[in-house]
């Protein structure tokens, strides 16, 4: 008996990773987006995500000084919304309404909430649909790569104007107006790999929601490559139904948030009266997160479905 066992409490398995790793992987993955971003809109792009992640880290620093807590501006997390929220609106938006986006983003998104890993909904897609609700005008004003004013893709179809759409490839490498860091596929799917690379992220969700819109389009007689090629489809697919505190945890879950968003987002396109659907379907089914994660949660080992005696 001179041996001696330790006993400690859950979790037993440890890793590596941490949340500070996790979250910095995900700048890093953002990284081909931003340069293609750069590409394509140039000076204005390297201006509002700079703003957007300046805000974003100030904001949070102040609002964890004066509630007294532990800073987590060191973690990355300010940084990411930063530069989604960044991707997520038209390169000509003016300064100060960029600035007022990063500030709702981190202050009524996040902190107000508790902080990081107790928000509720995706602060960037919570800004960007404030500022859309504030500024409708600035948040729909596009241009074009060539610096012309132009629909984008999903507004052309929206309006009918078929003969006018993109050529498959302009779509995939990222020629074409829209949001600062949404328009290249190309660019965010070597991202979204590089995650699934170093499992930050599973390729199933990604894989659903894409496939599903894909699907869903086709049936309802629009052209599924332009669907899933334009808009914030992309950047929504691996790098918000992917975020770990707002989507669901279990892996079930996961695919049913997946498949959830995919029918919005379709919905929305083609029923709506806004051409985009990505951003307002991940927000609606943040809100059903909890309650996924309640009925997709796995047996605990030994435990019954029914406790009543026979």
């Amino acid at each position: 008996m001179s041996e001696r066992y330790e006993v400690s409490i859950s979790p037993h398995i440890r890793d590596d990773d941490s949340v500070s790793k996790i979250m910095w992987t995900v700048v890093i993955a953002l990284i081909p987006a931003f340069i293609a971003s750069l590409v394509f809109f140039g000076q204005d792009a390297l201006r509002l995500v700079a703003i957007s992640v300046t805000v974003c880290v100030v904001t949070e620093y102040v609002f964890r000084k004066v509630r007294r807590r532990d800073k987590t501006i060191g973690d990355g997390s300010a940084v990411i919304t930063g530069m989604l929220l960044a991707f997520c609106v038209p390169p000509t938006l003016p300064s100060w309404m960029m600035a007022v986006g990063a500030f709702l983003a981190i202050g009524l998104g996040k902190e107000i909430f508790g902080g990081l890993g107790m928000n509720i909904f995706n602060p960037a897609l919570i800004a960007r649909a404030m500022l859309l609700a504030a500024f409708p005008t600035a948040m729909t004003q596009w241009t074009h790569p060539d610096a012309i004013t132009s629909a984008t893709a999903l507004g052309m179809v929206k309006e009918g104007i078929v003969d006018a759409l993109p050529v498959y490839a302009d779509l995939f490498i990222g020629r074409v107006g829209g949001c600062v860091g949404e328009t290249s596929a190309l660019a965010i799917m070597l991202g979204g790999l590089f995650m699934i690379f170093r499992k930050v992220i599973r390729l199933e969700i990604p894989l659903v929601y894409i496939g599903s819109v894909f699907a869903f389009s086709a049936l309802l007689g629009r052209d599924p490559v332009v669907e899933i090629l334009a808009g914030g489809l992309m950047l929504g697919a691996f790098f918000m139904l992917t975020d770990m505190v707002t989507t669901p945890v279990t892996f079930r879950g996961g695919l049913l948030f997946a498949f959830g968003c995919a029918v919005i987002t379709v919905a929305i396109r083609n029923w709506g009266g806004y051409p985009e659907g990505v951003c307002y379907s991940i927000l609606i089914m943040n809100a059903f997160t909890p309650l996924i994660d309640r009925y997709t949660a796995p047996r605990r080992l030994g435990s019954m479905r029914n406790n009543k005696k026979k």
